[in-house]
């Protein structure tokens, strides 16, 4: 039996003593809808390239001190009868009032229900002149979509999504890896952001199988300009190993739990994204002899030069996977004892008995190789193939101003010069041969976290669909490595190229004005025309085909669209994207080959 007392807007105290747990928690929700008992907290999501804040979660809490206060009460109880829309609304009004306290405009991320996304109701709260009111704009706002909740109304749905993605709103589909829908709603809404399942971060450092499969989401939002935002980072080493995989954004406790306040990421983690990315960034676009041996280094625990063997011996069977250790003293490396020389004595009739009770510095071995931590990994691969046949296999020792610094096996320096080799490989467009996405995204990356004003010009082929359907993909393919050959040639060697896919390119200037640098590859390409059609349809200056619709429809010759940017005015690739998009639609819309750069 329970008792509640609470007050309506007229102030009155009303006082209901023994009821049943029913009757007290539909009072206790009644009171808290009419009340607006409801308090929004904010969790920050942030890049995982440079630390900054991109937007913030909005997060609903029920009454303090009361079995509604966790969220997910709260909403289980308003489904379970009905009242699911109510709490929804009175979620995001509260969040919005809360927002349009704070001083900064933040990009803020609203849970709402895919099935009340149509509801008339649900509209009149999104209109513009309603955000108004909270002095929010919709390019703000991003709906987070729980792929959880099975879509009663699929094609409705999709249409509702695009509906307000036409109006600048954002979505997100949020538990990607727990939901109903899987891939399938991905592919039919195409989300800015997909929000990976809490339970797929869990422990990512450890669990290979969760690795597998975050990377090849990571390959996917690559191939469709998606965002990858991973829930739920609790601990450091798995902030780390997301940045290792590639994800963009990230959110968790580790990173900042949530507060009623909007507060400062703390620097303790800025610096651990700082030196995660720096290390990372050793590995995409950088040749073998340009990485230190130090970005592969380990460091296992060393051992005193007084230890008995019988001690190591004991400390090598309860842990299979150390390869053996540095012998020191005052940070000095003395020698080294891997597990098969260890064994090399203590095996056999009397080698335990012999030598258990002695120093390890008795089995030591001091011929081992040893590199300073600034050496390069193709100079210590050579050295350590270099080795007797019997020491091949020996870990190698790391020293930083000839003190003990690491560990590096012979496994992992084989399996990261192949990854290195494998990676920059596999990120060259095997039509143009030039960087793709994830080359193009480190480089964008870099222009904006540095000092510096790089101008970047994104090209887009105009009408390259009709062309790809009257005259095939293999003259398609030719137009298409034209214009990579037009870049290269035109481009100085100390700027970078990209191939982003099919018919867009991208060119990063930091050394050459992109007016003359359009203009020329404007007139290159106009120039070109004729190699790619025939007589006729160069004289008529249009070819036919059918649309998406089936009807017959004329489209111009090929033209060319370039959209510039500067870096330095942009906090975020997602923002500078962004920006590019708005500029090359405005450029699109003009007729044949031309050219805008934001002022």
């Amino acid at each position: 039996m329970k008792s509640i007392v609470y007050k309506k807007r007229t102030g009155k105290a009303i006082s209901i003593k023994n009821i049943s747990k029913n009757e007290y928690l539909s009072q206790l929700f009644s009171n808290t809808i009419f009340n607006k008992n409801i308090n929004t907290v904010f969790q920050p999501i942030i890049s995982l390239r440079d630390g900054s804040v991109y937007g913030y979660e909005a997060l609903s809490r029920g009454p303090k001190n009361t079995p509604m206060e966790s969220p997910v009460a709260l909403f289980q109880y308003a489904e379970a009868h009905g009242k699911l829309w109510e709490l929804e609304f009175l979620c995001r009004t509260t969040a919005l009032e809360t927002v349009s306290k704070l001083e900064s405009e933040i990009n803020l991320f609203l849970n709402v229900n895919p099935n009340i996304l149509d509801d008339i109701k649900f509209k009149r709260g999104f209109t513009k002149d309603y955000l108004n009111k909270y002095s929010v704009n919709s390019k703000k706002i991003v709906f987070e979509i729980t792929e959880r909740e099975a879509i009663k109304n699929i094609s409705g749905f999709i249409n509702t999504v695009q509906n307000y993605k036409n109006q600048d709103y954002k979505i997100a589909i949020d538990d990607a890896g727990a939901g109903y829908s899987g891939l399938n709603l991905i592919s039919d809404i195409n989300p800015h952001f997909i929000k990976l399942d809490m339970k797929l971060v869990r422990d990512v450092d450890k669990n290979i199988t969760k690795q597998s499969l975050i990377k090849s989401m990571r390959e996917f939002a690559s191939l469709t300009n998606t965002y990858l935002i991973a829930e739920g980072i609790e601990t450091e080493n798995e902030l780390i190993k997301l940045i290792d995989i590639g994800i963009h954004y990230g959110q968790g406790y580790f990173i900042q739990k949530p507060n009623a306040n909007i507060l400062p990421i703390k620097n303790e983690v800025f610096d651990i994204i700082k030196k995660a990315n720096t290390k990372k960034n050793h590995f995409f676009g950088e040749r073998i002899s340009d990485i230190y041996i130090s970005n592969i280094s380990r460091k296992f625990g060393t051992i005193t030069p007084n230890i008995l063997v019988s001690q190591v011996h004991d400390m090598l069977e309860k842990n299979g996977t150390i390869p053996g250790f540095c012998i020191t003293e005052d940070g000095v490396v003395l020698g080294v004892i891997t597990n098969k020389g260890l064994y090399k004595y203590i095996s056999g009739l009397y080698g335990y008995t012999l030598f258990s009770n002695k120093p390890i510095t008795r089995i030591m071995s001091k011929d081992f190789l040893s590199v300073d931590y600034k050496t390069t990994i193709d100079v210590v691969a050579k050295n350590a193939m270099n080795r007797d046949y019997d020491k091949i296999y020996d870990f190698i020792t790391i020293t930083k101003d000839n003190k003990y610094y690491g560990i590096v096996t012979v496994k992992d320096l084989l399996e990261k010069l192949i990854e290195i080799e494998v990676i920059n490989a596999k990120h060259l467009n095997p039509l143009s041969e030039l960087p793709g996405n994830i080359l193009i995204e480190k480089q964008i990356e870099k222009c904006i976290s540095e000092d510096g004003n790089y101008y970047i010009l994104y090209f887009d082929l105009d009408n390259f669909k009709a062309y790809n359907d009257v005259y095939g993909f293999e003259n398609g393919d030719r137009v298409l490595k034209r214009v990579a050959n037009i870049l290269k040639e035109i481009t100085p060697k100390d700027n970078f190229v990209g191939h982003i896919g099919g018919d867009d390119f991208i060119v990063i200037l930091s050394s050459c004005c992109p007016e003359e640098l359009s203009l020329m590859v404007i007139d290159k390409f106009d120039k070109s025309l004729s190699d790619f059609y025939n007589q006729s349809d160069m004289d008529k200056g249009f070819i036919i085909t059918k649309n998406r619709h089936g009807i017959e429809e004329s489209y111009p010759l090929l033209s060319i669209s370039i959209a510039g940017v500067e870096s330095y005015k942009y906090k975020s690739i997602y923002d500078l994207t962004e920006s590019i998009g708005e500029i090359k639609k405005r450029c699109k819309e003009m007729a044949g080959s031309n050219y805008i750069l934001a002022k």
